[in-house]
């Protein structure tokens, strides 16, 4: 089988012949680290942001990510959009949305500070920007370098985009009380930005859709299954079933305990769950609550294994976790969430080599939960 393959049997629920392995996203120092083993350094740009990057820094940077990914013989890989951002100074960026992120060293996600909806009133200020071509210029080159690599297209969500449209996660959930309407307007706003922008993607060539936009921590969900059901399900519904219509399998990300929420993203039709991050959900527990619903992805720690561990405990946690949640197919290794600078390249290439050691099917897992 090809790696496109493996990915589509095990998002379709069946077995394919060894465990798929994919990466949610590789922060650009991580992509530099991991592509130092497949080519010679100096055709490898600076570990910085790619928007400090001039173009022939990117097409290095493209470069050695393809280069690894053909290397390690991955079975798929994700594409962001390449929509642009402005620096407005060392510590923050604007999106093509006109929200506000913090971004801090090389290290990290840029997170939402600012957004263009202060108050109800700048909703009939506010227009929505459209997709543009240049936004998937990542994955054109990838579907064009990576024919027999599935590519999923990388998109945030009706959550993410509400609140940052609002500027302030605590603020959008606070409007699920005070300001229902607003609430429900930025997410009607948010999703059907989504539908064009992932419609668009798999229009041209995407295999799968991740959508990202955190719902929960460690603890459990940021806000009570009924807020979910009320402000964010009937859209990561719209979502899905514009994928489907093209024929497409979406996969919902978030970090966190997402249990208390899996039947309700299963309801809205989500045809997998990424990461089930291993602080606070058991792998075999929800692969078997999701056996024969959804595929499970995941969930190798990068939180802790994969920038401090050896890479004997790596091949450990990956037989381990393949015995979990690989029997009978409907599972995706990957990370418990990206692989960030943080992690040692030479740790996530044992993720990959433990992948192939032990994931050949059929796989012999633990004995069935009670």
């Amino acid at each position: 089988m090809t790696g496109k393959e493996r990915i589509l049997t095990a998002l379709a629920l069946g077995q394919p012949d060894r465990v798929p392995v994919w990466e949610q996203a590789y922060n650009e120092p991580s992509i530099v680290g991991i592509a130092r083993h497949f080519v010679a350094p100096e055709n490898l740009p600076e570990p910085k942001f790619i928007l400090d990057m001039t173009p022939e820094e990117v097409f290095r940077l493209l470069g050695g990510l393809i280069a690894f990914i053909k290397g390690l013989d991955l079975d798929g890989t994700t594409a962001i959009s390449t929509a642009p951002r402005v620096r407005l100074d060392r510590d923050h960026v604007r999106d093509a949305f006109g929200i506000v992120y913090h971004i801090g060293g090389n290290v990290g996600e840029p997170y939402p500070v600012d957004g263009p909806i202060h108050e109800a009133a700048d909703l009939s200020r506010y227009r929505m920007r459209e997709p543009a071509e240049g936004d998937y210029t990542m994955l054109k080159v990838l579907l064009q370098a990576l024919p027999e690599v599935a590519v999923a297209w990388h998109s945030p969500a009706t959550f993410k985009i509400a609140w940052g449209l609002r500027g302030s996660m605590a603020q959008y959930l606070m409007d699920y009380l005070l300001e229902p309407d607003l609430a429900h307007a930025l997410a009607e706003l948010a999703t059907d930005y989504c539908i064009r922008n992932i419609t668009r993607a798999l229009e041209l060539g995407a295999d799968f859709i991740i959508l990202e936009g955190d719902l929960a921590h460690n603890p459990g969900p940021l806000m009570s299954p009924k807020h979910y059901c009320e402000f964010i399900q009937p859209y990561h519904a719209r979502i899905c079933a514009a994928a489907h219509r093209l024929g497409k399998k979406v996969v919902k990300h978030s970090d966190g305990n997402l249990t208390p929420l899996l039947p309700h993203l299963l309801d809205a039709g989500f045809d997998g769950i990424h990461p089930i991050q291993p602080q606070c959900m058991d792998i075999a527990e929800t692969k078997q609550y999701l056996a024969g619903r959804a595929c499970v992805l995941g969930n190798i720690d990068c939180a802790f294994l994969l920038p401090f561990g050896s890479e004997a405990e790596v091949e450990a946690a990956v037989k381990d976790t393949i015995a979990a949640a690989a029997p009978g197919g409907g599972y995706i290794l990957s990370s418990s969430n990206s692989i960030h600078p943080g992690c040692k390249p030479e740790n996530y290439l044992a993720m990959v080599r433990a992948a192939r050691r032990w994931g050949t099917y059929p796989i012999t897992g633990r004995a069935k939960l009670s």
